[in-house]
């Protein structure tokens, strides 16, 4: 962050309470567009507009819920007011760059893990600082929406320094199946995003556990029609990644006979 104090606070707060790994982010300099907070009004802490009012009318607990708990805020903001963009904005330091993980490492007794890379000389130079994993990730596009994409360059990672540090992923990551793929591709695991999120607001911790549940099931049918016992035996021949979704220009995708390029 810009007060360098709040970032080197959340630091030593998590070594205190015994946490192991320190996850990184890098993907977040600037806050992206964030087109639909801008077209709801959605605001840190919340603001009352006409669209709220008029979607709130026919649910009166969305009242009860709105006077009675406390404001909506981020735990490692002093101070909120404005969109989330606007909030990323004026607290994040898009100036940080590889010569400032060493002054997280002197900070950090534990394992560090990078999050946000996409591009694979991106991750050989972090693999050369010595950092112990990485996340492939472009934000779920939320950042940069033609950002390239985690699963296509997860191929080409893994294979490059999969064996030096734990190579990860999320973006994308909306079925089990996704997961099976990914780590069949090189992935040590994966992270599962907004899909979770999604369990919490439906049924709080019973719903973040019935999500769990859904992509466990997910998991183990797909396995099964592979063929696979065990998350050890998946490979790439278990995967097909379909030309038409590689991005133009990278000459990994073959046009139909007869088809020319627009």
């Amino acid at each position: 962050m810009r007060e360098r104090e709040i970032s080197f606070g959340l630091v030593e707060r998590a070594a205190r309470a015994g946490f192991d790994t320190l996850l990184f982010t890098v993907d977040a300099p600037v806050a992206g567009a964030r087109l639909r907070d801008k077209r709801n009004g959605f605001s840190i802490p919340p603001q009352l507009s006409l669209g709220t009012v008029l979607d709130a009318i026919p649910r009166p607990w969305w009242w009860w819920d709105f006077l009675t708990t406390p404001p909506l805020s981020f735990a490692s903001l002093s101070s909120t007011g404005g969109t989330v963009g606007e909030l990323l904005n004026s607290a994040m330091d898009p100036s940080i760059q590889f010569s400032d993980l060493t002054e997280i490492r002197a900070l950090w007794p534990g394992k560090l893990v990078v999050k946000g890379v996409q591009t694979l000389e991106d991750a050989k130079q972090l693999t050369d600082l010595g950092v112990d994993g990485i996340v492939l990730s472009n934000h779920g596009g939320r950042q940069l929406d033609r950002a390239p994409v985690p699963f296509h360059l997860l191929p080409a990672v893994a294979r490059e320094v999969g064996d030096d540090i734990d190579v990860t992923m999320d973006t994308g990551i909306m079925h089990g199946a996704d997961i099976v793929a990914a780590i069949a591709l090189g992935a040590k695991f994966t992270f599962i995003g907004r899909a979770y999120l999604y369990g919490l607001m439906a049924g709080g911790e019973a719903g973040v556990e019935r999500t769990i549940d859904i992509l466990s099931e997910q998991i183990r049918r797909t396995m099964q029609l592979l063929q696979v016992s065990e998350l050890a035996e998946l490979g790439p021949r278990h995967v097909t990644q379909l030309s038409r979704l590689v991005p133009r220009g990278t000459g990994a995708a073959s046009l139909p006979r007869g088809a020319r390029r627009g």
